[in-house]
């Protein structure tokens, strides 16, 4: 019996395996094909051993297959295989292009479900000790995206940063400079700021430092490319959250 055509757009999280949803690894189990990003961590595919697995992500600016062909491919498999599992890293909403791809299989007439994912721009920030808001602190934050579609920096990033919120720029260490700049002519030179690569993973690092000597960690620490960008003062709370587990570690060992 032929399976019905399905399409389930599944977020991973932020990278962790163990940090995508029990819905969304039941989705997986389900799956007669997984459909996968470049930011997905390979253990997840384990979830989904019978399925076919296609790698439709990006490395380093070179696309495995055009946004046109992976709707194509999308709907061609849901209709020759049954249930299409879309899976994107963190959540399929926030600055991926989630909703145009089901947008495209619910016009072919195939059922859609979203599964939402553990977004990057919090839980990165959460697992290196970096709250995104903190009360008497930041009472709000920006997410934004550090490079547009055009290859250019958002000008949303000149909004936030005349702002007292916490600002997150994902996808944005190419544009670092000018984001430096920016905050500079805010008069934000001391604004604590960090950079995140390959967070909530083994191979995480972390820089910190602020709006006039970032750019000076990040070429001593060599960061790059997966990262997040953190500026506010919620990024010092990382220091004294350190502090508070050491005295407290020390007061056992006493």
């Amino acid at each position: 019996m032929h399976k019905p055509a399905k399409v389930t757009l599944v977020g991973a999280g932020p990278g962790d395996p163990e940090l995508i949803t029990l819905k969304g690894m039941s989705a997986l189990k389900s799956a007669d094909v997984v459909l996968y990003d470049a930011l997905v961590h390979p253990d997840l595919l384990d979830h989904a051993p019978d399925a076919e697995h296609i790698f439709v992500g990006k490395r380093k600016g070179c696309y495995a297959f055009q946004q046109d062909q992976i709707n194509e491919l999308m709907v061609s498999r849901a209709y020759s295989h049954g249930h299409v599992v879309r899976l994107k890293g963190g959540d399929p909403f926030v600055f991926g292009r989630g909703s145009e791809e089901l947008e495209f299989a619910s016009k072919q007439g195939i059922e859609v479900e979203v599964i939402p994912g553990i977004s990057s721009c919090i839980a990165v920030p959460s697992a290196a000790d970096i709250p995104v808001t903190k009360r008497g602190v930041s009472k709000s934050f920006w997410v934004i995206t550090g490079t547009t579609r055009e290859h250019e920096l958002c000008r949303d990033i000149t909004h936030a940063a005349r702002s007292s919120a916490t600002v997150v720029i994902l996808m944005g260490m190419s544009k670092l400079p000018e984001i430096v700049r920016i905050f500079e002519r805010e008069g934000k030179s001391n604004l604590p700021v960090a950079i995140i690569q390959n967070g909530t993973l083994d191979n995480e690092k972390i820089g910190v430092g602020t709006v006039n000597t970032i750019l000076e960690v990040v070429e001593k620490d060599k960061l790059s490319n997966p990262a997040i960008i953190v500026l506010g003062e919620v990024v010092s709370s990382r220091s004294q959250l350190q502090w508070v587990r050491r005295e407290a570690a020390l007061k056992e060992l006493t």
